[in-house]
């Protein structure tokens, strides 16, 4: 990072250790790595600002650009509001019928239990399950 050689590294501590003493020198390492942490806090909170204008600057700008878009397709196509007026909302969606209210539900449960089996199942009346032809087959 700053291209400190081993041997500077080492002539910086013997200095250190002959001005501040060897008693008070843990207690100014001590205090020299709490500045740094506050250095590199600050330069962090710094940098994310930086960062979040630049985005806030690029979602400008592209909001810009969609909305020049927008205005160039609109005026090249102006029939598309017409259409997009003319058709009612929700028209796509599938429209409920109501139920016959002639016959009661009742009545309905009972002639589904009632109708035949399509006989697909073995012919003993009860419909197949996915796994009961797997079962049948080894009983074979």
């Amino acid at each position: 990072m700053f291209d400190i050689a081993p041997s500077e590294l080492l002539l910086v501590a013997v200095v250190a250790l002959l001005v501040i003493g060897p008693k008070d020198l843990p207690l100014a390492l001590r205090t020299a790595g709490r500045w740094m942490g506050k250095v590199r806090r600050m330069s962090n909170h710094f940098r994310a600002g930086v960062e979040t204008m630049i985005r806030e600057a690029e979602l400008a700008e592209i909001e810009k650009e969609w909305r020049e878009r927008n205005a160039r397709i609109m005026a090249e196509h102006p029939d598309a509001e017409a259409l997009e007026a003319a058709v009612p909302p929700g028209a796509d969606e599938p429209v409920m019928e109501p139920l016959d209210t002639a016959d009661p539900p009742e009545a309905a449960a009972e002639a589904a239990i009632a109708r035949p089996s399509s006989g697909a199942d073995g012919g003993d009346g009860e419909p197949e399950l996915p796994l009961s032809g797997a079962v049948k087959k080894r009983r074979a």
